[in-house]
């Protein structure tokens, strides 16, 4: 059969980043919802909001990254059944 593929793995500078980077958004909005000149009520409105739309973001990139190594292990297993079929065929047998 075919060789494993290397699975590709993020440097360590780029997983540090990407969490820096969402500690900086979600302090800044938290930052800005706290100093909105309204009411409490809008305020914990928008805090709300904020999680939620934190949550959903989450399981949004979950959801594409499973769809995504579904999609990888289906092509994986019909790749194996096609060199398997290739390997067992005999040009030179008769009909």
């Amino acid at each position: 059969m075919s060789e494993t593929p290397v699975k590709q793995q993020n440097t360590a500078a780029y997983h540090a980043q990407a969490v820096a980077s969402f500690v900086v958004a979600l302090a800044a909005v938290a930052l800005g919802v706290v100093n909105l000149e309204v009411d409490a009520w809008v305020r914990a409105f928008l805090g709300v909001a904020v999680l939620y739309l934190t949550t959903s973001a989450f399981t949004l990139a979950k959801v594409v990254r499973d769809r995504q190594e579904a999609g990888q292990i289906v092509s994986r297993v019909d790749q194996a059944r096609l060199e398997k079929l290739l390997a067992e065929h005999d040009p030179f047998q008769k009909l």
